[in-house]
């Protein structure tokens, strides 16, 4: 198709940047962030590294403040220091008291902040690795003028970021790494969106979709079990509407840093909202932690099943009762009897592979502890499971068995949120697929959509 990519591509005059060619600057390898600044390269990470306890003048400054002579005892210079940080802050248009703590300031003041130390060094190059994923849209359009006002003083930018479009925005040439490869280099007029995704994901997407999944039965007449209606949290998440009915599984689609997990983690009370209303059979809610989620039916099965799943050291068994021991309360326990005939019971149902269930659950395989995490929360018998990303890094057989585990639950009346970055899975098995993209709910597709389907919503304001 016109104008997309293939794999390898590069601009038209342009050549790839792993070759070495004798064209183009010489090639440096700095062996640290220090030799990094020597070369005026300056990064900006997405977790603000400052320190809130110094002030704005103190963290552009850190390790490098400027000193006072011998005679006065090699002492900090503080009007100079305070003196450059109020010349750099007004550079990026911020005018702050920079003799505050940085505490003080709100997280896009501090973002700034953080690229006002990066200036500090006389950067030639600034990196800025997600630098609005805390951002809510006005703050980034305050951080865009800033950016383009230092292109313009003549700074190389690299802007690294999953926001399609703050990608069009702006960006003056677009690259893609994918699996930790690079793939191509396009100026952004000539790479429309749809051929962004399809360098992205290593796939083409096909004029038209041939194959119609067939979707599950289900009621459409039942009544909602959950109901957000504009949830939403300031700088991670736009007001969102969302409903879910026992016995449907409802699909949610996006590209990374869509908003899906924050979505995830705002219904099931990891995360507090501060807008919207949550109700659970037609009655409003608040959960202040996940314990109130439980009590009410929910069920979350995280992203990040190594970090925020699994307990590596503990067994299977003892994995498998965690969320029901937790439910139980302080003064009730699981006999460890009842831990096993409950984990048997699991493995036998999920098809755990494991030569005991008291066997440390770190050594099982990826696929394994992903349905010892179901398990877990199966267990709890809950009325609505979220699965965020549940098949991510097992295998295929692992798949197929969780897809048709999902299916089952369904059809047993239980209603299911499906998280997934695998657009063939969110098309298989949901009834309704719901679309985000950029943190900000885009439209919702009917059971038996087609994933071109899905691709084209996510791409449709930059068609």
């Amino acid at each position: 198709a016109p104008g997309r990519p293939k794999q390898g591509d590069t601009p038209s005059g342009g050549s790839d940047p792993r070759s070495g060619g004798a064209r183009g600057p010489t090639s440096v390898w700095p062996d640290s962030p220090r030799a990094a600044q020597r070369l005026g390269i300056s990064t900006v990470y997405q977790e603000v590294n400052l320190c809130p306890n110094l002030s704005v003048a103190e963290n552009i400054f850190a390790g490098r403040y400027p000193r006072l002579g011998l005679a006065q005892g090699w002492r900090i210079d503080w009007a100079t220091m305070n003196r450059r940080a109020r010349e750099l802050v007004a550079r990026i248009g911020l005018d702050i008291d920079v003799t505050r703590l940085l505490s003080d300031h709100p997280v896009a003041v501090q973002q700034l902040v953080a690229i006002a130390r990066a200036l500090s060094i006389e950067s030639r190059v600034l990196i800025l690795d997600e630098p609005t994923s805390s951002l809510d849209d006005d703050e980034v359009q305050k951080l865009f003028e800033v950016l383009r006002r230092l292109r313009g003083e003549g700074l190389a930018i690299v802007f690294v970021t999953h926001f399609l479009n703050q990608v069009y925005a702006i960006s003056d040439r677009i690259t893609v790494l994918r699996n930790g490869s690079w793939v191509g280099e396009w100026p952004v007029g000539e790479l429309p969106a749809q051929a962004l995704i399809a360098a992205m994901l290593g796939r083409e997407l096909a004029a038209q979709s041939t194959e119609a999944p067939v979707p599950p039965v289900f009621d459409e007449s039942a009544p909602a079990l959950l109901q957000a209606e504009g949830i939403g949290q300031s700088g991670q998440l736009q007001a969102v509407d969302l409903r879910v009915r026992a016995g449907e599984v409802v699909g949610l689609a996006g590209l990374l840093g869509a908003g899906r997990t924050e979505l995830a983690r705002l219904l099931f009370g990891l995360e507090t909202p501060d807008r919207g209303v949550l109700r659970i059979d037609g009655q409003a809610v608040a959960f202040a932690n996940p314990m109130d989620a439980i009590r009410h039916g929910l069920a979350l099965c995280p992203e990040e099943r190594k970090t925020d799943g699994i307990v590596a050291e503990l067994s299977v068994r003892e994995n498998i009762a965690l969320a029901l021991q937790a439910r139980m309360g302080m003064g009730k326990f699981l006999s460890r009897a009842e831990q096993a005939t409950l984990a048997e019971r699991y493995v036998k149902l999920l098809g755990i592979k494991t030569e005991s269930v008291d066997k440390p659950i770190g050594l099982l395989s990826g696929g394994n502890q992903q349905k010892a995490i179901l398990a877990r929360w199966l267990a709890t018998e809950p009325r609505l499971l979220i699965l965020d990303e549940p098949t991510r890094g097992i295998d295929v057989a692992a798949k197929q068995e969780i897809m048709e585990q999902i299916l089952r639950l369904a059809q047993a009346g239980m209603a299911v949120l499906f998280i997934s970055s695998e657009m063939s899975e969110v098309v298989r098995v949901a009834h309704r697929i719901v679309v985000l993209r950029d943190r900000r709910l885009v439209g919702e597709l009917p059971a038996g959509s087609s994933e071109d389907a899905v691709y084209d919503l996510i791409a449709a304001e930059h068609a």
